[in-house]
């Protein structure tokens, strides 16, 4: 997770300071998913939570374009990693919530509950009118 920065010379350098912070706006298409998980990946390199982290992105990410206004406009992901502990988001345009109803098969967030516990993990409204869902992983 270095920076890199472009050396007076044309020589590229590692930053001085470590990149802590992931951001990039998405077009509301389905092609976008294996976009976001290769672009979180490539961030996280060899954190030890990033194949759980680009699983919960991918899920996070699907669920913007199938069940929010962002389906054909754009979604918002964010990552922040620190020593110990990465948080994900996805910001969408939002929509109605649809809780799971009892019975109902598992979903993709009842997966990220079971990675991240219950406390870890959650919805916020964002200062766009629209949704913002969170996660993060500790280790």
């Amino acid at each position: 997770m270095t920076a890199r920065v472009q050396a007076t010379e044309g020589q590229t350098e590692p930053a001085a300071e470590p990149v802590t912070r992931y951001q990039r706006t998405f077009h509301g298409r389905a092609d976008q998913v294996q976009q976001v998980r290769h672009e979180v990946a490539g961030y996280l390199g060899k954190c030890p939570v990033a194949d759980d982290i680009v699983f919960i992105a991918n899920e996070l990410a699907a669920n913007a374009i199938l069940h929010t206004q962002s389906r054909g406009s754009t979604f918002t992901v964010r990552c922040h990693a620190s020593p110990g502990q990465v948080r994900i988001e996805v910001e969408d345009l939002g929509g109605p919530w649809r809780p799971r109803t009892p019975g109902d098969r598992p979903h993709g967030l009842d997966i990220i509950q079971a990675l991240t516990g219950p406390d870890a993990w959650g919805t916020e409204v964002a200062g766009t009118g629209g949704r913002t869902v969170w996660a993060r992983l500790t280790w």
